[in-house]
């Protein structure tokens, strides 16, 4: 199958400045952390990928881990690129990640500078790439100084292999001093990755403000709480959803029923916005600037291009967002 972009890909999409760096990232970005590795089917991680380039989607998110199994995602995002993409590549912005546990023995997790620098070079290699145009620290390690984790990044942009680094889930103080350490060296530290959902509000308690002060961009995974915050539980646990799997992160014992009587209520909300729920969940993380990107996963075509149709109202009034509230907490 022969792939060609539409020639409209950038005429509706949003684009949003990442912090004070030069780069602009669409308002939905789509990760390749499920249904994109070796138990799923090329054909339909192709679709995926094309649709959301067709739609403006220019920025493309793995991990070293991604799967399953780990690695897988970015095997198959590397065919992907190479059969349909490889033409564009300098329009697409393409991550990936190391922190979490890769490979056997002592040096395949957590964030020496051995497991780092190891791990993007295999994840260069699955891909096919040169370079990616951000790294991320996944996690922070409690046990290797700060400074090895964060020497690391600087070596992987002084060496080539990576434009712009970033982190993931560090603490609103791990990150300001992040930001001190990696500006006084002059590295390019542009983004942070957080999750972040009407239900899960933890950034708000601190790294928003530094995320602001720093001029750090934004980009918050997660924002439909792993498919709770769509209409997918509204009668039920579904067979073929995450919670209706064995062995995926959402177990079916949080899909409770308070929880799907507050899903409901937010649903009529999202009715009354002319929206569905998914829709104003991505709106809803997108209403403070400090968010760059809300980063969606998807299994089919049709969940990005609703995640895409959200940038047509992300706005809210105030009695929206005081509804929101009540029903949650």
């Amino acid at each position: 199958m022969h792939y060609t972009p539409s020639p409209q890909r950038y005429d509706t999409m949003k684009y949003a400045r990442c912090g004070r760096s030069g780069i602009k990232l669409p308002q939905v970005s789509l990760g390749l952390w499920h249904n994109f590795g070796g138990v799923d089917t090329l054909e339909n991680s192709r679709k995926m990928i094309h649709r959301a380039f067709d739609l403006g989607v220019t920025h493309f998110d793995l991990a070293n881990n991604y799967g399953p199994p780990p690695g897988s995602a970015e095997t198959t995002f590397g065919m992907i690129l190479k059969h349909d993409l490889k033409s564009y590549r300098d329009e697409l912005i393409i991550s990936t990640k190391a922190g979490w546990e890769m490979w056997s023995g002592p040096y395949g997790n957590f964030g020496s500078r051995k497991y780092l620098i190891s791990s993007l070079d295999q994840s260069l290699k699955r891909m096919g790439l040169d370079y990616v145009d951000i790294f991320y620290h996944h996690r922070p390690d409690p046990e290797t100084p700060m400074e090895e984790s964060l020497g690391a990044l600087d070596q992987i942009v002084r060496s080539g292999k990576a434009l712009y680094v970033g982190i993931s889930q560090y603490k609103a103080e791990d990150t300001k001093r992040t930001s001190e350490i990696l500006k006084d060296w002059g590295t390019p530290f542009i983004i942070h990755q957080p999750r972040y959902s009407m239900m899960d509000r933890w950034i708000e308690n601190g790294l928003t403000n530094v995320l602001r002060e720093e001029g750090i961009g934004c980009i918050v995974f997660s924002p439909l709480e792993q498919g709770i915050l769509t209409n997918k539980y509204l009668n039920g646990i579904p067979a073929d959803s995450r919670a209706g799997k064995e062995g995926t992160f959402l177990p079916r014992e949080r899909i409770t029923e308070e929880k799907i009587n507050k899903v409901k209520q937010l649903n009529e909300i999202a009715q009354q916005r002319g929206q569905t729920l998914a829709q104003m969940s991505i709106a809803w993380v997108l209403r403070d600037p400090v968010v760059t990107s809300a980063l969606i996963g998807a299994s089919k075509v049709e969940q990005i291009e609703d995640a895409v149709g959200a940038l047509n109202n992300i706005s809210f009034s105030d009695d929206e967002l005081r509804k929101i509230d009540s029903i949650l907490f």
